[in-house]
């Protein structure tokens, strides 16, 4: 068990990650709908610099920059030219896949050693020291960022801006808060998180490059942010949530749980609808936030 709690977190990072960005994003009032294609990019560009490099820092910096180049891509089109969010999104991920491919296509099959643990060696004979410390650094550091990004939303007077724009962004212009800015900085964030949970994936989850190797993940990213009901908290649930059922088609059968192997590869995106079905009939439910995909044009 200790071992399935230990590759629940690794596979929850990456999700996390992308996920807390496109939260705040959304929070702001914009839904891109990019997120996948900004992780394959990011899980690239990370893999060639770590593979030219040896620095897994660098190359996750450098996803993390992928991911926000692309992110100004999408912000260009639908903040600049007030075109249609959804759309843009859509093409970004387009977009993004085909670089990735194109941008890999020399890469494929070159294997990367995965990062070392962040805590000694020793910590992983304690009770659950797999789980707790057998991990590398940017396993904590999603961890961190999710406090970071709740406590920013929550107890900051710049988040609380951020809040009152993807609320309804023609008051917060009347009162003085520049709703592009605010809304550029948050997609950009979330084009760096997306980017960073694609690095991820290439430099520590299978550490190797292959096209497409996010499998629909960003796509999964955008639900868990309407699962957390636009909560931080609810955000790293649905992350592990999704993680857990994902490990099961690799220890179930060691369990003693037979099922089709076809069963166990759908039953993450079945849970998850299923989770999207139950929230939406609760009453306790979070809201979307009220200004969520609608066009701003500033006005003097």
């Amino acid at each position: 068990m200790e071992i399935f709690i230990a590759a629940m977190i690794v596979a929850a990072t990456p999700l996390m990650l992308a996920a807390l960005g496109e939260l705040v994003a959304e929070r702001s009032g914009v839904l891109n709908l990019g997120v996948e294609g900004m992780m394959l990019v990011g899980a690239v560009c990370a893999f060639i610099v770590a593979h030219s490099t040896g620095s897994t820092m660098l190359a996750a910096m450098a996803g993390a920059l992928a991911g926000l180049s692309m992110a100004m891509i999408f912000a260009v089109v639908a903040l600049g030219f007030s075109a249609n969010q959804a759309a843009s999104g859509l093409a970004l991920t387009i977009f993004g896949t085909g670089l990735s491919g194109l941008l890999g296509q020399n890469y494929i099959g070159f294997p990367l050693p995965k990062p070392p643990p962040l805590f000694p060696e020793a910590w992983l004979s304690l009770p659950m020291g797999k789980a707790l410390f057998g991990h590398d650094a940017l396993v904590y550091v999603a961890f961190l960022l999710a406090a970071a990004v709740w406590w920013f939303l929550a107890r900051t007077r710049a988040g609380l801006k951020l809040r009152a724009v993807g609320d309804n962004a023609d008051s917060s212009h009347s009162l003085g808060l520049p709703v592009l800015k605010i809304r550029l900085m948050a997609v950009l964030f979330g084009g760096a998180m997306a980017g960073l949970g694609g690095a991820y994936l290439s430099l520590a989850y299978t550490p190797m490059w292959g096209e497409g190797m996010t499998a629909g993940r960003g796509w999964i990213a955008l639900a868990l942010v309407v699962f957390a009901g636009w909560r931080v908290g609810w955000v790293a649930v649905g992350a592990c949530l999704f993680a857990a059922v994902t490990q099961l088609q690799f220890y179930a059968q060691g369990w003693g749980w037979r099922a089709p192997s076809q069963l166990w590869a759908a039953a993450p995106y079945l849970v998850t609808i299923l989770a999207l079905a139950i929230l939406a009939r609760r009453q306790t439910a979070g809201s979307a936030p009220a200004a969520l995909g609608k066009i701003f044009r500033a006005t003097s």
